[in-house]
């Protein structure tokens, strides 16, 4: 390149700096034709961080960062020593019939009671009011019964309360996937609804795509897609269409797709990965693409 003889060195180096600009622009275009597809960035299809609804000390923590987890399987428990104390006592006057079959004898006691004075009565060796009274216990005893029977039954709602609580002190994992995120140790204090630990899912990974209006129109849900990996461009993997948003985004006339997609070398959700829609069988024209790139 020839040095400008003429002019001053602000014109020259406007110049120089507006034709490195089209060559990049020149070279980014040929760089997205020939990368087929949108762009767009993955992410866990489940990501849970959870916290208990009450606050108490970390007592156990059977998990650390990385591990596998199925669901059910615990991952923290606060000191719960107290809770189960009492749900044992609460879950022993549940089961407890004592009561009851107490309450019942004596009723059973009084009906006899009475059968004996209503003989009694027709002989004359029982006055009137002795038989009513007689009748009345027999009405006492039957409600004394009734009685017991609603405070077993209490005691039942009791005991359920209790161990519902005493759930509400362990974490376990509600999905199968890994242990991401450790907030907290044992022997730490958790306030109510502080965060705990993060558990993710990524054997399937999600794709939320930005997709031209023209050609989003003709996407539906169940529709395949192909993901091409950084580094594996010439390998796709099949993914499919589980979501279309009802509301575009107008500033960037693209509606969202979300993708699922199989994910069976383990990468790591968050990168930028392109994915091109494909036309179900019998629906004419090409796959559905676009000519721009664009990351959510």
């Amino acid at each position: 390149m020839v040095p400008p003889t003429t002019g001053d060195g602000g014109d020259t180096m406007r110049t120089m700096m507006l034709g490195c600009l089209a060559g990049w622009v020149a070279a980014a275009g040929v760089a997205s034709a020939a990368e087929p597809g949108i762009e767009a960035i993955t992410r866990p299809s489940a990501d849970l961080t959870l916290a208990f609804v009450r606050p108490g000390r970390i007592a156990e923590m059977p998990v650390k960062e990385g591990d596998a987890v199925k669901p059910g399987d615990l991952l923290v428990r606060l000191d719960d020593e107290a809770e189960r104390l009492q749900c044992e006592e609460l879950k022993a006057q549940a089961d407890d019939l004592v009561r009851i079959q107490a309450a019942e004898a004596q009723w059973a006691q009084k009906k006899e009671d009475l059968k004996k004075l209503e003989w009694a009565g027709k002989e004359g060796a029982a006055t009137e009011w002795e038989i009513a009274h007689a009748r009345l216990e027999v009405t006492i005893g039957d409600l004394s019964v009734q009685l017991a029977r609603f405070n077993q039954q209490q005691d039942r709602k009791k005991y359920e309360e209790a161990a519902v609580q005493l759930n509400r002190m362990r974490l376990a994992s509600p999905i199968a996937g890994k242990v991401e995120q450790i907030f907290l140790k044992p022997g730490e204090s958790a306030e109510a609804l502080a965060k705990v630990i993060r558990v993710v899912k990524t054997d399937l990974l999600w794709i939320d795509v930005p997709v031209p209006l023209a050609p989003a129109r003709a996407l539906k849900v169940g529709g395949a897609a192909q993901v091409a990996y950084p580094g594996c461009e010439d390998k796709p993997v099949e993914g499919k269409i589980i979501f279309v948003a009802a509301v575009a985004d107008a500033a960037s006339e693209t509606l969202t797709v979300r993708v699922e997609a199989p994910n069976p070398s383990s990468r790591p959700a968050g990168e930028r990965v392109r994915v091109q829609f494909v036309r179900a069988e019998g629906m004419p024209g090409k796959p559905v693409a676009a000519a721009t790139s664009a990351a959510p």
